[in-house]
């Protein structure tokens, strides 16, 4: 049957079973090619609300691997061989279930050539040794949003581009290319490409546009090994975002979505509206068959410090349901990292329009007894693991909270273990002692 003939749970299964059973993998012998297809089951399995043969262990990492290297935070973004050592030495050391991508850190060069003015990153802005940081600012000024639902397209490409990208400060300059038309306009509209100014933006872009092509065949090849001779599977697929969040972190930042919260809010809800059908498609449109079906969605500005219940419930939590659903629909599994508490938010995001066992939800600081008594049986959840212990505790202290934790909420399925915020720093023995606890205590009998 053609995969749009299939229903929702028929559409997940087939992009399950395919990541488990890729094609044209050749992993390093059969024993690395079984330990894969365990690992995916498990990861399945939670999923599903079932039991796997054990717990699994992810790792949610930050900066880590390069500390544990003996490489800087600068490393990774420009020395690509630096970056696959770390990526394979931490991965082959600790052995957790899941692979972390060596995407996450970024082509610093390409970065430099843009002038990328959204984020501040290790030995640009901040020190070598200091993970990335994000510069809010108001990108989207407060009487833009006429402009931003008019043609949110054309708004990027000729306000919001030139604003965080400084290569890019002469596109503010270009007609709306929907000027194009028919031929007597057509020569008009081109004279701006011929300007000097336009076109030595146009050799930038192209110039990051190559390092980045670079960068990512790399970050494949590393990945890649990483799969094949270790038999780690990655559980992050795609990246979409919650509307709100689209529009609050990047677009009018923190202080300013707050304050649109009393002064513009239909504005702000249309804006939101707008963003819905883009994240959507951010989601599906990047998870090819085979790959995981996991769409990320780090929640940034919904946690219980941000916004009241009532906030909560009109700004934030409609606009990200129906992306959540839109994503279930293809077949996708919305994998909503819940940053900051989520303890006033439990009974509305087990929201009964969602199908059981179709979400995973990765808690930061939520308190797990809670999130076991809500989200047990409707679905899969993680988290909650202290990142601080890995740094600060005992190797004894890290055991005994495993498996106080393990006891708490991993008894009948559908958990997995993971730290709560990403690991930039660690002691090594730490993080041993979390993994092989997990790996011996988490076994279901």
């Amino acid at each position: 049957m053609e995969f749009d003939k299939l229903t929702p749970s028929e559409k997940r299964e087939a992009r399950l079973q395919a990541w488990q059973h890729p094609e044209g993998i050749q992993f390093a012998d059969k024993d690395v090619e079984q330990a894969y297809k365990r690992r995916v089951q498990m990861l399945s399995d939670v999923v599903k609300l079932k039991k796997p043969e054990r717990v699994p262990i992810s790792i949610s990492t930050g900066f880590y691997p390069f500390v544990y290297s003996g490489y800087s935070c600068r490393d990774p973004m420009y020395d690509y061989e630096k970056l696959g050592n770390a990526m394979r030495k931490f991965h082959a050391d600790f052995l957790p279930d899941v692979m972390a991508t060596s995407a996450l850190y970024g082509p610093g060069r390409a970065f430099e050539v843009m002038d990328y003015k959204l984020y501040r990153w290790p030995g640009h802005g901040v020190p070598e040794n200091t993970p990335y940081q994000c510069a809010e600012a108001e990108f989207m000024k407060a009487d833009e949003y006429s402009l931003f639902l008019r043609d949110h397209t054309d708004y990027f490409l000729r306000y919001y581009f030139p604003r965080i990208f400084g290569a890019l400060d002469p596109w503010k300059t270009l007609p709306p290319f929907t000027d194009i038309l028919e031929l007597p306009f057509t020569g008009p509209a081109l004279i701006h490409f011929g300007m000097p100014h336009i076109q030595e933006s146009l050799k930038k872009l192209m110039e990051a546009g190559a390092i980045a092509l670079d960068w990512i065949a790399r970050c494949g090849e590393i990945d890649h090994s990483v799969k094949t001779s270790l038999g780690l599977p990655s559980f992050m697929g795609a990246f979409s975002k919650a509307p709100l969040d689209t529009l609050g972190d990047t677009l009018r930042g923190t202080r300013a979505i707050l304050l649109d919260k009393f002064r513009k809010p239909k504005e702000m809800l249309e804006a939101i509206d707008r963003i819905i059908p883009l994240a959507i498609d951010m989601g599906v449109r990047n998870t090819p068959m085979g790959a995981p079906p996991t769409v990320f969605i780090p929640l940034h500005k919904g946690a219980d410090s941000f916004m009241s219940r009532d906030d909560f419930k009109k700004f934030y939590w409609p606009s990200l349901k129906a992306v959540i659903l839109g994503l279930i629909k293809e077949g996708l599994i919305p994998y909503s990292f819940v940053e900051g508490s989520y303890d006033q938010r439990l009974d509305i995001i087990t929201d009964p329009d969602i199908p059981a066992g179709s979400t995973i939800w990765f808690f930061d600081r939520t308190d797990m007894k809670e999130v076991k008594k809500r989200l047990g049986g409707w679905a899969c959840f993680a988290g909650n693991f202290p990142s601080s212990l890995l740094k600060t505790a005992t190797p004894q202290q890290v055991k005994d909270h495993a498996k106080r934790l393990l006891d708490d909420v991993a008894g009948d399925g559908g958990y997995f273990m993971s730290n709560g915020a990403v690991l930039d720093d660690a002691q090594p023995e730490n993080l041993h002692a979390l993994i092989d606890t997990v790996k011996v205590c988490g076994v279901y009998k």
